[in-house]
């Protein structure tokens, strides 16, 4: 996109140069840049016989200049345009089928079919950057060959921020613009996986008429209450690695399935000791901790350095929470409000239930698990999180643990847990950060099946945004769950565009009937294997997820795994952010410890572990909003 647009001389921002005949940087900066607005940009694209996209050349036809077949069955040259530049900050990306010979100042959309696809992105950012693209990140070829347009923006993917208010603000402003340009579409599908399924959930629910589609993939209700479960990924680490290394069960790495609920394997390589056995919170969720809560410690942007006035990068806290601090608000100390909370967690709790675990296992682990230090009291993370104190001795802390509460001689004294803030779990409830479950839009949830590989997109996810949905508006009937087996030889998105566009003609054609009414006879729930045959379809395919009925043909070919907060009795659905508590005593009466019935002292050290009590996940959550 080139230097932004100078918009003050304070230097205040990224610096801007005058620049030479080819584009060199002379002299001192001429003005700053504090937006980073850019000067918006029309490009033309072509795709190859050979399969590739190249800048479109001046003048004439390239040779090898491919054709394609779009929606209606014209033959077309595959010529695409892309517009670029920054709405809301970010970079946005406007792109489809363009005639040979257009004038970029008077745009023909002759060879558009109507339909837009905004395509959201994943990864996990905390903010404070533009975020970076190219006029590739618009070329997305599935639907552009079929003469769909694409709508996109680096404030539309996660790994630039997770402010999903300034997101969805985002998304409201690029299709504003779409719409000045072309007219509005026949009807607005979106697509992304990870994060980009997030946004998709979020966003339909909160911004009604936004989209009217939705294909999220190896998706997450929402991020926020994602890290209720995550947050306790490194806690439980420490504990099997540390405080209680010395018990064999956890040399057995699949037994940590019993505490963490996500998977874990004997042979899935481990980065971290560089021999076989890890967990899903190892491979996939370690790292969380320190980008989204320790307000110290951030992966250096590039430009970073260059901002303007010097040191005011040095003010920034580094934390998800900070960074959406409109919404959670700051605490007296200057800080973001946090929601994390573990007050009353009984860790462990299946586990003991099943007899995986002694009730003495029960009470150490209970005793020692602790919490996470407030974000004032937090200090810079050591090794491998900062490379260079990896030649320092006993800087090696991959658990973040010079961040917890831990207790003070081994667990007699129990480690003090951490008490997230209600007001902040308000606002992210009242605000739509929290995926609630009221979104009445065609949605096709895919996945392909990772969990042997420990990957953090587990499969229980698609079922905890279903059982939002029922609680949320009554039903999930316009959800559809897709799994295919990997590696895939089905293509499930192409699959899922056909069968949403025939969903959506249904919707036009019989406006009169509900989204589930005008279901086309593949929008049902599906699995798939390797080959790309299809296992099953269906109502009941998914039985005994969120029923007790028998195992469906689905759940039986594809394993679902929990969550720690589901191991100690939370539900499915997750986004409990602060149990309501029960005495012990209660607990007891009711049958809490299953056959296990503690003893006087046994009795007395659960009181001494839970002061205040014990989670009862039978009541709602204590941090949503009474109204």
């Amino acid at each position: 996109m080139g230097q932004p647009l100078i918009d003050n001389y304070d230097h205040i921002g990224f610096p801007v140069y005058a620049v030479d005949e080819y584009g060199n940087k002379i002299g001192d900066p001429i003005g700053w840049s504090k937006d980073c607005s850019a000067e918006t940009r029309v490009e033309y694209w072509y795709r190859t016989k050979g399969g590739e996209f190249k800048p479109l050349p001046a003048g004439k036809a390239p040779k090898d200049l491919a054709k394609t077949k779009t929606l209606d069955g014209r033959n077309v040259p595959y010529v695409v345009r892309v517009e670029r530049g920054t709405i809301n900050r970010f970079i946005y990306g406007l792109a489809m089928l363009a005639p040979l010979g257009e004038d970029p100042e008077q745009p023909d959309d002759s060879n558009w079919n109507g339909r837009l696809v905004f395509n959201f992105g994943g990864g996990v950012g905390i903010g404070h950057y533009q975020g970076g693209t190219s006029a590739s990140a618009s070329l997305r070829h599935d639907v552009l060959s079929l003469g769909y347009a694409v709508a996109n923006s680096t404030g539309l993917v996660t790994g630039t921020h997770y402010d999903l208010q300034v997101g969805g603000e985002t998304a409201l402003m690029v299709k504003e613009r779409f719409i000045e340009g072309h007219g509005v579409p026949y009807y607005t599908v979106s697509v992304g996986g990870s994060g980009g399924g997030i946004q998709q959930y979020v966003y339909g629910q909160n911004h009604p008429g936004l989209l009217d589609a939705a294909i999220p993939q190896a998706s997450y209700p929402d991020m926020t209450t994602q890290t209720i479960h995550i947050g306790d990924c490194e806690l439980l680490e420490y504990y099997m690695d540390v405080t209680d290394g010395a018990n064999p069960k956890w040399q057995n790495w699949e037994n940590r399935t019993w505490l963490e609920g996500l998977n874990a394997s004997n042979d899935v390589y481990n980065p971290y000791t560089g021999s076989l056995g890890s967990s899903e919170c190892i491979n996939g969720w370690r790292g969380l901790t320190p980008l989204c809560m320790n307000p110290l410690w951030h992966q250096p942007y590039p430009g970073e350095n260059l901002m303007e006035p010097p040191g005011s990068m040095d003010e920034v806290h580094w934390t998800h929470f900070d960074d959406v601090s409109q919404i959670y608000g700051l605490g007296d100390d200057g800080y973001a409000k946090v929601t994390w909370d573990n007050v009353g967690v009984q860790y462990g709790l299946q586990a003991l239930l099943d007899g995986n675990i002694t009730p003495e296992e029960f009470l150490h682990l209970n005793a020692n698990i602790g919490g996470w230090k407030q974000t004032n009291e937090m200090v810079q993370e050591g090794c491998p999180w900062v490379p260079p104190l990896c030649a320092v001795p006993g800087q090696w802390d991959p658990w973040s643990s010079r961040n917890m509460n831990l207790s003070p001689d081994g667990g007699i004294t129990p480690a003090p847990r951490t008490e997230g803030d209600i007001e902040a779990m308000n606002a992210a409830y009242e605000s739509g950060l929290v995926f609630d479950g009221k979104i009445d839009i065609p949605i096709i949830d895919g996945r392909v099946y990772l969990e042997d590989f420990l990957d953090m997109h587990n499969t229980h996810q698609s079922f905890a945004e279903r059982q939002r949905m029922i609680e949320g508006q009554g039903h999930a009937d316009n959800q559809v769950i897709w799994f295919t087996d990997v590696p895939p030889a089905f293509d499930l998105t192409a699959e899922a565009f056909r069968v949403i566009d025939e969903w959506m003609e249904n919707i036009k054609a019989n406006p009169d009937k509900s989204v589930a009414e005008n279901k086309p006879t593949d929008a049902v729930d599906r699995c798939f294997d390797t080959s790309g045959d299809e296992i099953a379809r269906g109502d009941e395919v998914w039985d005994g997820i969120l029923n007790d009925n028998p195992a469906g043909a689905c759940t039986e070919e594809f394993q679902i795994y929990s969550t720690s907060r589901i191991v100690a009795d939370g539900p499915l659905k997750g986004g409990i952010y602060k149990c309501q508590l029960q005495s012990v005593e209660d607990a007891i009466d009711a049958g809490t410890y299953g056959s296990w019935v503690p003893t006087e002292a046994e009795e007395q050290r659960l009181e001494e572990i839970f002061p205040t009590g014990v989670c009862d996940y039978s009541l709602p959550d204590a941090g949503r909003p009474a109204d």
